[in-house]
């Protein structure tokens, strides 16, 4: 959000699930990326040339590996806090896979081609991997944290000496800050390392991700011994949690960091804090000397048209646009077909219809952070008894609404939900008959992310069941979705075709 008029902007900068971004210079031009998990592609990758309005040109990632791993839903797994870094010519991001290790993929440009996933460091628990090429001395470093679900550690940061390739470490690695060892402070990840005034400096939240603060450390050598500082935390603010995230200096010498707030179904929108350095102590201050800000000054950079990452679809050609992105892997068939009259999905069969949170051919996109109302046209093509297709949101609850065709031949609309705890969807509201096999379904998402479900079949709009209201998914905020699915039988089941999908502020 921005005010052009009086040269300011509001945070947060990027209102959606934008999870632990990290960001960096090219020039004149500013790129960000973010946790995906278990989603694919993944590694999103936005562009920026004032640090306020970004939009998204592509992924990294196109599926994660090994690819059968992946077959499924994974929402705790995959793509965890990237690090973006620029050396050499070329762009590199490193990000930690806590049941396998830290990987790392590289590409001429922001647009690729991107190198398939390397295993840098093989491992369980190994998190937030971030490196960094000392110009001074020609050394190149890594540093990461620890998940204590699976390494039964946390709260250290380990360092390495890493090859200036960037394709294997050199030696063993040492714990190069001990957060245990610092009173008061728990749960230390999410590092970012840089080289700045002589210092190496780590930056890292610490915490928690609904409670915590941000910290730098700093120390003459990388192995430390390190000197920490809290640069910012929620004082007085509603900003809860501001952490995680990355510095960035513009071509004329302003800092910034960007990082992100925890808002529960809306996941980790992300904001933009100024930064300067103290001339005194010579560390860091964010914010409003260490308050997140919410309106400020906007970066002495040249002024840009307004601009956020594509949420509208007409599906050209029968493709979904970049926004989009598949539960898992996607697999065979579930491609999209070629189409001018909008998205045609594959009615998928699956014995797991009844629950859409173990689907991993549902086509999602990030719930706006703001109030809106999200419609879609949809219409079913499957003459297979039980096909059904709709619009969702979903999260550790899930509600959707959306076509079925009955045992009879006939489609009816049909609006179910599930709550967090349980492991079948039922009716939200009474079936009834959408006589020509369309609709036009709509969620209207208000304070809180409460959503309250419509349709129309042709004879007007028409509220549909309670209100519901959406939840986070584990670590991911809640999601929008398109599915089509069928039970489990032989033969082509059909397909649903989906067509101008909006998304409005209320």
């Amino acid at each position: 959000m921005t005010g052009e008029r009086e040269g300011t902007y509001t945070n947060p900068v990027l209102n959606a699930d934008w999870s632990d971004p990290d960001v960096v210079r090219v020039g004149d031009d500013f790129y960000l990326t973010a946790s995906t998990f278990g989603r694919a592609p993944g590694l999103p990758l936005l562009h920026s040339r004032d640090l306020v309005n970004w939009t998204l040109v592509g992924h990294a990632l196109e599926r994660l590996e090994p690819a059968g791993d992946f077959r499924a839903p994974r929402h705790d797994c995959g793509v965890w806090a990237p690090s973006l870094r620029h050396h050499d010519d070329r762009f590199w991001i490193f990000w930690g896979d806590p049941d396998q290790g830290v990987f790392q993929v590289n590409a001429p440009g922001v647009r690729g081609p991107w190198t398939r996933p390397h295993l840098v460091k093989a491992g369980k628990g190994l998190i937030d991997p971030c490196p960094l090429w000392d110009e001074e001395s020609g050394e190149a470093y890594l540093v990461h944290a620890w998940a204590k679900s699976r390494a039964g550690v946390k709260n250290r940061l380990t360092g390495h000496r890493m090859h200036p390739d960037g394709t294997s470490l050199l030696d063993e690695g040492k714990v190069i800050v001990d957060g245990d060892g610092i009173p008061g402070w728990f749960t230390l990840e999410g590092p970012k390392l840089y080289r700045h005034d002589g210092w190496f400096w780590i930056l890292a939240p610490a915490g928690g991700v609904e409670t915590g603060w941000q910290g730098a450390f700093r120390s003459r050598d990388f192995f430390g011994p390190y000197e920490e500082r809290i640069v910012l935390e929620q004082k007085h603010t509603e900003v809860n949690g501001p952490h995680q995230g990355g510095w960035v200096r513009t071509p004329s010498g302003e800092d910034w960091f960007v990082h992100f707030q925890q808002r529960g179904a809306y996941g980790r929108v992300v904001h933009l804090q100024p930064m300067r350095w103290d001339g005194a102590g010579g560390w860091p201050v964010i914010g409003d000397e260490g308050a997140p800000v919410l309106t400020h000054r906007r970066p002495a950079l040249p002024a840009q048209p307004p601009a956020a990452p594509a949420v509208d679809d007409d599906f050209p050609g029968g493709r979904p646009g970049r926004q989009w992105s598949w539960t898992a892997n996607p697999q065979d068939g579930w491609a999209p077909r070629h189409s001018a009259d909008g998205l045609r999905l594959t009615c998928v069969r699956t014995p797991d219809a009844h629950d859409l949170r173990t689907l991993p051919n549902v086509l999602t996109q990030r719930l706006p952070g703001v109030p809106c109302a999200v419609e879609v046209e949809l219409r079913l093509h499957s003459e297979e008894p039980g096909a059904r297709a709709g619009l969702t949101v979903l999260g550790d609850a899930f509600g959707w609404i959306g076509l079925q065709r009955d045992a009879d031949g006939t489609v009816r609309l049909v609006h179910r939900f599930a709550e967090p705890a349980a492991g079948r969807e039922r009716d939200a509201s009474r079936p009834r008959l959408a006589p020509d096999g369309r609709a036009r379904l709509r969620i209207e998402i208000g304070a809180g992310a409460r959503c309250r479900f419509a349709y129309d079949v042709g004879d007007g709009p028409c509220p549909s069941g309670p209100v519901f209201a959406a939840t986070p998914w584990r670590w991911v905020g809640a999601l929008l979705g398109l599915f089509a699915v069928a039970p489990v039988g032989t033969g082509h089941a059909g397909a649903a075709t989906f067509s101008e999908f909006r998304i409005r502020p209320l």
